[in-house]
């Protein structure tokens, strides 16, 4: 009788995440490799210039809409971490933050919040290479 061993996927250990409400640069961690995804947003100018000639409520209700697959996009990532690093020059990872916070699901993941400028890829890189080391 041959035993089947099944592979539980466990979480991974870091994940920084550079965003804006434009796309998010997500940065796994582990040891000395860093390796980026991007998530865009549906949410483009060109999107935001079209619907406006719509009438702005309508555009407003469009962009609501699209940010909040947006963030379901970024929630879905971080469920398998255990500290993650939301950084970057706007305001959208403090709206991210409240959203995972407000959702149990996340209740064991650390999440920390630093605001930062515009950065290189290589500034990213450092940036979460040198949060992770130092925690």
């Amino acid at each position: 009788m041959t035993h089947q061993s099944s592979k539980i996927k466990k979480a991974t250990n870091h994940l920084g995440i550079w965003m804006d409400h434009a796309n998010a640069h997500l940065m796994d961690y582990e040891a000395k490799s860093i390796v980026t995804r991007i998530i865009d947003s549906q949410f483009t100018h060109q999107v935001k210039e079209d619907i406006l000639s719509k009438g702005e409520s309508h555009m407003h209700n469009k962009e609501q809409h699209m940010q909040a697959e947006y963030y379901n996009a970024l929630a879905e990532v971080i469920k398998n971490y255990k500290e993650v690093i939301l950084f970057g020059p706007t305001e959208a990872k403090i709206e991210l933050y409240k959203i995972l916070r407000a959702d149990h699901h996340f209740d064991k993941i650390k999440i920390d919040i630093q605001q930062t400028d515009k950065m290189t890829e290589n500034q990213k890189h450092a940036f979460v290479k040198g949060y992770f080391t130092t925690i």
